[in-house]
């Protein structure tokens, strides 16, 4: 392979189309204010490199990025880029990652709106996110050891797995299907509306008006805390450890919970509620 080494480039296009070459311990930055200086590039490795320029991963494929660092004017950085591999590094602009596949992530920090729009196949382990709309309508994404804040995540993801980590987050998972989150905090307020087919497993669930409008939701060994008005019109099967605030109109399946604060039922025949709530210490089944 190719090397360049110790350079700076700051024009439009610097290192457009360049092929199976290693880039280290460079500069993309400048007054010339270039954008797009990795464009098409196709069995590129970057290493130590520092960049400020817009839209530099265009179009690639077959890309390692290894200890860089994107400043937040480094905005929309990998679009439309596959079989890429981002370690170790500090994604600091909006849209970094949008419209990519086959993406690897592992050691590093995400500051940025919007990140992972439409992507799929993406694998990403100890990495902490900060970001709003969070892989929105993406699919195929394994998750594990994530360290996120920010607002309305996961929404429209398909076929999704979520492990060992803990989210502050807010709507998220909102019209997701396919998604298993396991041994995981998951906090915000209105979590999960929408959903279909959502597992979670020993996980510790915070928040206001959780999991309604669910199809085929299931909590297995869960704790919820601080989630009044749960499972609004939700077919759902649930074995939680501890209490729950309180449960609304549930639909279908059952919850089963050592304690059972309150449960709300409405009149309103089209939400006639058809769910076995079970409280250990006595049953209470409402048809």
């Amino acid at each position: 392979m190719k090397e360049i080494r110790n350079e700076r480039f700051g024009e439009e296009r610097a290192l457009y189309g360049i092929t199976d070459t290693v880039v280290v311990d460079c500069r993309f930055e400048g007054l010339e204010d270039g954008e797009s200086a990795l464009k098409e590039a196709n069995g590129i490795e970057l290493k130590n490199c520092f960049m400020d320029l817009r839209y530099p991963l265009w179009h690639d494929d077959q890309v390692i990025l290894d200890n860089i660092t994107m400043t937040e004017n480094c905005r929309a950085a990998l679009w439309y880029t596959t079989n890429t591999e981002i370690k170790n590094s500090h994604l600091l602009g909006i849209k970094a990652l949008r419209e990519c596949s086959d993406i690897k992530i592992k050691n590093t920090e995400i500051v940025s709106p919007e990140f992972g729009w439409r992507s799929r196949n993406i694998k990403a382990n100890h990495i902490q996110v900060q970001s709003e709309y969070l892989f929105f309508e993406a699919k195929n994404l394994n998750l594990k050891n994530m360290q996120f804040k920010g607002k309305y995540s996961f929404q429209y993801v398909e076929d999704m797995v979520i492990e060992d980590s803990n989210l502050d987050t807010k709507d998220a998972f909102w019209h997701s299907k396919n998604v298993t989150v396991k041994n995981s905090v998951v906090k915000g307020e209105y979590l999960a509306w929408y959903s279909e087919n959502l597992t979670l497993i020993n996980c510790k669930i915070i928040g206001t008006q959780p999991l309604c409008y669910c199809k085929n939701l299931k909590l297995i060994d869960c704790e919820m805390k601080a989630t009044d008005l749960s499972f609004e019109y939700s077919d759902v099967e649930a074995t939680i450890k501890g209490s729950i605030d309180s449960v609304k109109n549930p639909k279908s399946g059952y919850i089963e919970a050592d304690e059972i604060k309150e449960i709300l039922l409405t009149d309103d025949a089209k939400y006639k509620t058809l769910a076995k709530i079970k409280i250990r210490k006595g049953e209470l089944i409402i048809s």
